[in-house]
């Protein structure tokens, strides 16, 4: 039986544990704490320590046959240390250096001839060059990132004026976060929609996409996400053509999820990638042949790609999101959300609610059966009053 070391315990991990059951290997995790999601699901070995300590890593390893990531927030540089002792990491460390940056993150899509939207790096220092620079080459408003760390919105700002810039990097110099003093300024794209695709190539370099998703955000948060999106096949051709490009340059292994821009003209940007599995994808536990999660074991595991066909017509997937400080497990909104024809809840087992914190979701599966554009269009609709409903039920009035 293979081992798979995963660093991280958190949801993402928990969600593993069908598809490991499933392909017949044991799951291992480096985790903070003993609360966290995925320990419950994992062997007895795990490593209690922060993500990003190397020397838990090296315990890690001598107690998997392969290390494989939850999350990115990881420090590549201590970790290399232990590839270069035969430690075997899927991704590759490789893979995962160019994308941990958001700003080198956006260089490498940029130099790889992938269409992203206009950027410039950003220091705390300020003066009149600056600000011109940033006024000609972005202008306003303008989307100010954290470079490093930043997920779920955090780090992530709408910026209107110049007044407004330097407030904010005022504001965060005092703080003396590390690297969440640097920041990344691109301009704001004006899209129509976005969108989302899970991508995962193997050991032997093949590549394959999961249906691609439309996303709702609020807040800089996935509220929802309609699978699959409604997009034309010029427009669903060229974000499989991204996707494969992005994962053969990086000679990846493993399922990464690619955020996506699309605009009123049809032109596609690519916003964020992210190394593994991702929110957008997890309709796909529920609605599709393989989920990402068996996906990405089967790549970790050097397996053939399983089949991401939807075994549905279309799906819509909720995130239940904390929306109070609290000690609750919610059973009785569950309950209610669980009435739900077709509705799948998953819910991560966290102890602690707070606003915005993801403590579930919930996968609803649409039975439309014609597939025309008016059917599409009644999918869109059907998605998100299902959608309503359950934020009716979790939220409060």
């Amino acid at each position: 039986m293979k081992r798979i070391g995963v660093i991280g315990g958190g949801q993402l991990a928990w969600m593993m544990a069908g598809a490991a059951k499933k392909l017949g290997v044991e799951l291992v995790v480096q985790t903070p704490s003993r609360n966290d999601p995925a320990v419950p699901i994992s062997a007895e070995d795990n490593v209690f320590a922060p993500i990003d300590d190397a020397n838990a890593t090296a315990l890690l390893a001598k107690r998997s046959d392969v290390i494989t990531f939850e999350n990115e927030f990881v420090d590549i540089e201590a970790l290399s240390k232990l590839a270069q002792q035969g430690v075997c990491f899927r991704p590759r460390l490789e893979a995962l250096a160019p994308l941990l940056d958001k700003y080198h993150q956006r260089c490498y899509l940029r130099d790889l001839g992938l269409p992203v939207p206009r950027f410039v790096a950003i220091e705390q220092k300020w003066n009149t060059t600056t600000e011109v620079i940033f006024t000609s080459q972005i202008g306003f408003p303008a989307v100010l990132k954290a470079r490093r760390h930043g997920y779920d919105g955090q780090g992530t700002f709408i910026i209107k004026e110049i007044e407004s810039l330097k407030q904010k990097l005022e504001l965060h110099s005092t703080e003396k976060v590390g690297s969440q003093s640097h920041f990344l300024l691109e301009e704001f794209i004006p899209f129509e929609r976005e969108l989302a695709v899970i991508a995962a190539r193997s050991v032997n370099g093949e590549v394959c996409t999961f249906p691609i998703v439309e996303t709702q955000q609020e807040e800089q948060v996935c509220r929802r996400v309609i699978a699959p999106a409604d997009i034309s096949s010029k427009v669903t051709l060229e974000i499989e053509n991204i996707a494969s490009a992005l994962l053969n340059s990086l000679e990846a292994v493993g399922v990464f999820g690619i955020e996506l821009f699309l605009t009123a003209d049809g032109k596609v940007l690519v916003n964020e990638v992210a190394p593994r599995t991702h929110n957008s994808g997890h309709f796909s536990i529920d609605a599709c042949e393989t989920s990402q999660f068996e996906q990405h074991l089967r790549t970790v595991c050097g397996m053939h790609l399983g089949n991401t066909s939807m075994i549905c017509p279309g799906a819509v997937m909720v995130n239940l999101l904390g929306y109070e400080i609290s000690q609750s497990d919610y059973m009785i909104k569950r309950q209610q959300i669980e009435q739900i024809p077709q509705a799948h809840v998953h819910w991560y087992g966290k102890t602690e609610s707070r606003p915005g914190r993801k403590l579930g979701h919930v996968t609803v599966l649409l039975d439309t059966q014609n597939w025309d554009q008016a059917m599409a269009i009644s999918r869109r609709q059907d998605s998100e009053r299902i959608a309503r409903n359950i934020e009716s039920i979790w939220y409060p009035q």
